[in-house]
């Protein structure tokens, strides 16, 4: 974001952006109307946009004589990136990086990566598996796991029947209890630091929300290759959890006009495959992970990862939606942790999701 600010800004005099950083735990929970009244532009994670689309807080990016390059968008979304950022009918931010749970492992301790779940079992029994579990990944896991089982997921009243919850939470207690219990407190980023310094780490994570520098030469001590996720018989990789983030612009912003034209380049193909990957960006355009260039610096991570992204699913957005991530991770992992029955578990999870509802 830095970058390509600086040569947006070199092209438009007289324009200035600034980023302030916040955590990736501030990214999935901080609400958008606490950084709507003070930015004008600001990197957002698409389950938001449920409780803000009516709220008068973003700026609609359709209906402003952008709809040629929103179609193009549309076109090159990787996934449903692009339209994880549509609702009520209306667009409010755009897809500028495409992420979602794939595998990733040490080339230099596997040849390649399990693509069946018996399989990753195997090695974990080998102590050769970790993956993030701290609670908003864990609840992503449950979610995934589902998914590729073909479960419905808040589809009704009910999050999911209480026997296919049930089973999927015992699924992820086996794993987790054939993994270093430190997965319990890392994110992927710390997950990938873990594999990708140090000797003692696993040698597969099965699921991981992708971050492209550690395939990069260079980054880290031991580069890791990315992979599909890995299904249940012959399910594929299909269910894992779309992430990714989008560019929003506040509807308070003096300066709509410079916004929204830094907001529909950087989103665009040739930035995308271009500076903004060459910065360090993971792109959200499918015209970036079709290049040749950007995947032979990425040991392929586009190709290896791209049947994930495609099949991968949306998770629910309406308002209050945010409100159940916050506490069905914590229940989730309050589980993975032994500090509840699998009965109990599904029972508050459902509970969890009927307020959600109210």
């Amino acid at each position: 974001m830095v970058a390509t600010s600086a040569a947006f800004c070199e092209v438009n005099p007289g324009v200035n952006i600034t980023w302030e950083k916040r955590s990736l735990q501030a990214f999935a929970d901080r609400p958008i109307e606490e950084m709507a009244g003070e930015y004008d532009l600001m990197v957002i994670d698409h389950p938001h946009v449920g409780e803000v689309a009516g709220s008068g807080m973003l700026l609609a990016l359709d209906g402003i004589g952008h709809e040629d390059a929103l179609g193009a968008l549309s076109d090159q979304s990787v996934g449903p990136s692009h339209r994880s950022y549509e609702f009520d009918d209306r667009q409010w931010a755009l897809a500028i990086d495409a992420a979602t749970p794939v595998a990733a492992f040490r080339p230099d301790r596997i040849n390649e990566a399990p693509r069946r779940w018996s399989e990753v079992l195997d090695l974990a029994r080998d102590r050769q598996v970790g993956f993030a579990l701290i609670p908003i990944n864990a609840l992503m896991t449950y979610f995934g796991l589902a998914k590729n089982k073909g479960y419905g997921v808040a589809e009704g009243a009910e999050l999911m029947l209480a026997a296919q919850s049930e089973e999927i939470l015992e699924l992820m207690r086996e794993i987790v209890d054939l993994m270093d219990e430190v997965c319990l407190k890392l994110d992927p980023i710390g997950i990938y630091e873990w594999l990708g310094r140090t000797d003692e780490a696993p040698a597969y994570s099965p699921f991981g929300y992708g971050y492209t520098n550690y395939s990069r030469d260079g980054y880290c001590r031991f580069p890791l290759v990315f992979a599909d996720a890995p299904g249940f018989d012959d399910n594929g990789p299909r269910g894992t959890v779309i992430g990714g983030t989008g560019v929003a612009i506040s509807a308070r912003t003096q300066h709509p006009r410079e916004a929204t034209e830094y907001a529909f380049w950087i989103a665009g193909a040739e930035c995308q495959k271009g500076l903004f990957f060459e910065s360090g960006g993971q792109p959200g355009n499918a015209s970036a992970w079709e290049d040749d260039a950007c995947n032979d610096k990425t040991r392929n991570f586009f190709r290896n990862t791209r049947e994930t992204l495609e099949t991968s699913w949306l998770r629910p957005r309406y308002d209050g939606y945010m409100n159940f991530q916050a506490l069905g991770g914590d229940i989730v992992h309050a589980f993975l942790r032994g500090n509840s029955t699998v009965g109990a578990t599904v029972k508050k999870l459902q509970s969890a999701y009927e307020l959600s509802l109210q």
